[in-house]
């Protein structure tokens, strides 16, 4: 049955939740397309760099840009913010790139709440999939949108879209072309939902298939970084690397001449099948099984630069 009274994107008062960069490209696109954002979550000030001084995430920056309400609670079971979370009397939210949410939260909409996943789900659950996906040596990834539940990113998807994966891509590279993809997709599954609504009919989403080998997406920590050479063929290297730069940066302990260079972050390095060749002028690892010539790093207080450079500095 159609609602008497059609549904439009004025209408549905959205709750936006996001913390990071990749989140406020899709903000920007509700916003800048008219569609009715009431509000914004987002996480607690933090003092950051050597001054200490208290740090916005790149969500409230752009909030209070375009005159939003911030919203940012230490705890998202606080009482205090779970009444002023519904004295907005929301439809809808969105989430993209934020906590896990209490169901208290997320069950609060009449709408729901759906969420951005940078990844094909199921593949990639978790905090970092674009960064595995890449680490992995995948070929293709993507975004889904999909209902909150209680196990994180396992509810049912809405959209979903692909985009592959370039050979020396980076991770830097693929998340800005995923962040575009992304707020497309999220334009397109809350028209989705108005369209359902002024339909009368119900969301149409589909259960996260059952696969056998599923990869996580964890959170990565500076340990986590460390490139372990013999451990792993010369194209694992190029995928590690690659997979962590520009940030948070695979690293590693050089030793040249002598003289060690700890916690040396590697940007970019170049596969090679063999140690043959090599020169003075080049930097080059032997690995597992091949080698990797290293082509852009970054040595502690120094700035980042190509392998020629350092090693003409160090002579």
């Amino acid at each position: 049955m159609v609602n008497d009274q059609m549904v439009n994107k004025n209408d549905l008062r959205i709750i936006f939740l996001g913390t990071p960069e990749f989140a406020v490209e899709s903000l920007r696109a509700l916003v800048e397309g008219g569609y009715n954002v009431v509000a914004v979550v987002t996480m607690p000030d933090k003092p950051a760099g050597r001054g200490h001084q208290m740090q916005f995430s790149d969500v409230k920056k752009y909030a209070l840009e375009v005159g939003l309400p911030v919203m940012q609670p230490e705890k998202l079971k606080d009482e205090a913010f779970i009444e002023e979370l519904r004295s907005y009397h929301a439809d809808l939210q969105i989430v993209v790139a934020f906590r896990m949410l209490p169901e208290v939260v997320w069950a609060m909409p009449r709408l729901g709440t759906f969420n951005l996943h940078a990844s094909l789900l199921p593949q990639y659950r978790g905090a970092a999939p674009i960064n595995w996906a890449v680490i992995n040596g995948d070929t293709e990834t993507g975004v889904t949108t999909f209902m909150l539940k209680h196990e994180i990113d396992t509810g049912n998807m809405i959209l979903q879209e692909r985009l592959p994966i370039g050979d020396d891509e980076n991770v830097g590279s693929v998340h800005d072309r995923l962040m575009e993809l992304g707020k497309g997709l999220v334009l397109k599954t809350v028209d989705l939902i108005i369209d359902c609504e002024n339909r009368g009919a119900a969301l149409p989403t589909t259960p996260q298939p059952e696969i056998a080998e599923l990869r996580p997406a964890p959170k990565i920590f500076k340990e986590d970084c460390e490139i372990k050479f013999s451990d792993k063929t010369a194209q694992e290297v190029h995928n590690f690397v690659r997979g962590l730069s520009p940030y948070p940066a695979a690293w590693c302990n050089l030793t040249i001449n002598d003289k060690m260079y700890e916690n040396t972050k590697i940007f970019s390095v170049e596969v090679l099948p063999s140690l043959q060749g090599r020169t003075e002028e080049r930097l080059i690892i032997p690995c597992r099984e091949g080698a990797v010539r290293i082509l852009e790093l970054q040595v502690p207080g120094k700035k980042r630069m190509d392998s020629r450079s350092f090693l003409n500095g160090i002579h």
